[in-house]
């Protein structure tokens, strides 16, 4: 099912996880279980992100494909870093033929090593180009997605210039956008004021992660810029070698978020959950949903308490 139809026709908070590229076949195997777990709660949708550089192409189309025979509906990375128009026109191309029909239109980060993003001689500059790419070759077959920073893209000079950009993608042909993880929904709300003001008015998933790790963390912020309430990083480095404490420490301060974000009745919540269910399943019992019994499910939310 495309996710924009899903976003539409939502009676109620959806939830959809977000994982990372396993590196071995053990940690592919690990990861599945990981969603297999997860499938209790009745995510909207699943996805798993493209790896640095574009490094996971290959395995994209068969881990969504993968997805879908669970009986989850996949949301595909794709990004433009070292491919040309015409493999990306080809990956695209799979894709539909294997009846994955929801893609996350992304840059992508620069390849490990790299300072900056160069594009591809025969490929796209950015993301608002890919967007109006696929838009142009494939119309309404897929449905598409892309990312939102609502503390600014890490390269964006203002908040300003970060909202130009998102717009162009946007008017480009998104149907969708997911958020960068924050730690205050100031900033989601503020973004998301920005946003309708500017005329956007695509649904705006905003993205939480549980924190679990104290290093993690502190790498994950310095890639992707995003803020660490000073109280929140006080306890944390305060516990930082208790991973028992650190683990109750980002799954209490996720789930305020969350029950803020569902009461000011955002559509969904998108977990970044770091290939791990425990966290994530904590937060979401936290918030009065229990996971279904194993068996068949159906996109949406499943029962509170």
């Amino acid at each position: 099912m495309k996710i924009r139809d899903l976003l539409s026709a939502h009676q109620g908070p959806l939830f959809s996880f977000e994982f990372f590229p396993p590196r071995t076949p053990e940690g592919e195997e690990a990861l599945f279980r990981t969603i297999a777990e997860l499938k209790a709660f009745r995510p909207a949708f699943v996805s798993i992100t493209y790896g640095a550089g574009g490094g996971t192409r290959e395995k994209t189309v068969d881990w969504a494909v993968r997805i879908r025979a669970m009986g989850l509906t996949p949301l595909a990375h794709l990004t433009v870093v070292g491919s040309s128009r015409q493999n990306l026109e080809a990956l695209l191309q799979t894709l539909l033929e294997r009846q994955i029909e929801n893609v996350l239109a992304l840059r992508g980060d620069p390849p490990q090593g790299a300072s900056r993003f160069t594009p591809h001689p025969g490929g796209f500059r950015y993301a608002s180009e890919f967007v109006a790419f696929i838009r142009e070759r494939f119309g309404t077959a897929f449905s598409l997605g892309g990312a939102a920073y609502p503390e600014g893209h890490p390269e964006s000079g203002s908040l300003e210039a970060d909202l130009r950009h998102f717009k162009a993608k946007v008017e480009a042909g998104l149907d969708f956008a997911i958020t960068q993880l924050f730690f205050n929904n100031a900033h989601y709300f503020g973004f998301l004021e920005r946003a309708r003001r500017a005329g956007i008015g695509i649904p705006i998933l905003p993205g939480l992660m549980p924190i679990t790790s104290y290093p993690q963390l502190r790498r994950f912020t310095e890639i992707c810029g995003a803020s660490i309430p000073g109280p929140l990083l006080s306890r944390l480095e305060r516990h930082q070698d208790d991973p028992k404490a650190i683990l109750e420490i980002g799954v209490e301060h996720a789930t305020r978020q969350a029950e803020e974000l569902l009461k000011a009745g955002v559509v969904g919540i998108h977990f970044y959950t770091l290939n791990k269910s425990p966290a994530t399943r904590m937060v979401l019992e936290r918030l009065g949903f229990r996971p279904l019994p194993p068996g068949p499910s159906s996109p949406g939310p499943p029962p509170a308490s």
